[in-house]
């Protein structure tokens, strides 16, 4: 086994475990060795065996013809694949709360991103945009079938969905993140709900007015987060375990939604995809390139969060009147 194939089949197996377990155990566990036999193959020290790195692949769904076929320019990432995506609600969260857990539980976590056109976590706080959200990508992106002939109407969160939100909002305002917006910031997502609202597509011609609303409650929410610098979950006060929110703006445009993310056991790179769908890495190479790029749109770009009191009100207030004239087109259209 060549020793650089195996540390990132490894890697991939630590990126894949919780944090309660250790990949010394795990190794020990599944290939029936002992604990010290399992270091050593962490290590390096020992090589892989053909038959472990079978049971390592087949136990945690690895390629490994994928892995051993990887050049120095290529990338091994891990995505849901469509086919296994069934678009409700209660999925999509489930998907994103396995992720987090993984991270606040790790010692010292952050999360610096990217932002073009939608804050994901911060767009939670008001589920019903997330339903429209999700909905539009299986309708109008992917052109499921079975969302061809079905209109769009308010309907009321099933528990497990409640909960596994909630979840994920209290997991998200504890990891303190570094988060860059754009002046695009929400125009896109604008633009969706008027498309859906001038085509007729929604149940109740009125309940695009209330999808702006809550917009608008959304672009005040982030704001009050940015003025202290913590972050909260909508209709809370901020409490004084709300982590560090610094909120950067970069004048020109994000090329996309990028997803860094460390802690002392681990660090690697989502990108988003397809809109909503996300590519995974933990490739060292890429992850710290991708930081690297990161780290130089941060300089570039203000931090208005707390400080620079000018730009912050300069940015709201641009988006709040962004968000009125979207508001009222869709108003002039209702009375066509």
């Amino acid at each position: 086994m060549n020793n650089n194939i195996q540390a990132k089949l490894l890697n991939i197996v630590k990126s894949k475990i919780s944090k309660t377990d250790n990949i010394g155990s795990v190794l020990s566990e599944l290939l029936s060795i002992s604990i010290d036999a399992a270091y050593r193959r962490n290590r390096g020290e020992t090589p892989l065996t053909i038959d472990e790195v079978q049971k390592i692949c087949n136990y945690f769904s690895i390629s490994f013809d994928d892995l051993a076929s990887l050049k120095e320019n290529n990338v091994l990432f891990e995505y849901s694949p469509l086919y296994n995506y069934d678009f409700s609600f209660d999925s999509y969260l489930d998907g994103l709360v396995d992720a987090l857990r993984r991270l606040s539980e790790a010692t010292n976590p952050h999360i610096t991103l990217t932002v073009d056109n939608i804050a994901l976590f911060q767009l939670l706080n008001f589920p019903h945009l997330t339903r429209f959200r999700l909905f539009y990508w299986a309708k109008s992106h992917l052109q499921i079938e079975e969302y061809q002939n079905v209109l769009f109407e308010e309907e009321k969160l099933t528990d497990h969905a409640y909960s596994v939100g909630y979840e994920i909002l209290q997991r998200y305002v504890k990891i303190p993140t570094t988060e860059c917006y754009d002046p695009e910031f929400l125009k896109g997502f604008m633009r969706q709900i008027q498309y859906y609202s001038s085509a007729h597509l929604f149940k109740d011609p009125e309940y695009p007015l209330q999808l702006m609303d809550e917009i608008k409650m959304m672009a005040y929410h982030i704001k009050k987060q940015a003025e202290i610098g913590k972050k909260f979950i909508y209709r809370q006060q901020a409490p004084a375990q709300g982590n560090e929110f610094n909120l950067y703006l970069n004048d020109t445009v994000n090329a996309d939604n990028t997803y860094y993310y460390e802690a002392k056991e681990e660090k690697g790179i989502y990108v988003v995809h397809n809109h909503l769908n996300f590519l995974h890495t933990s490739d060292p190479t890429y992850v710290n390139e991708s930081k690297s790029i990161l780290d130089r749109q941060l300089s570039n770009s203000s931090i208005i969060s707390q400080t620079n009191e000018k730009d912050r009100n300069s940015f709201f207030h641009k988006l709040d009147r962004t968000i009125d004239q979207f508001k009222s087109k869709i108003e002039a259209d209702l009375l066509l």
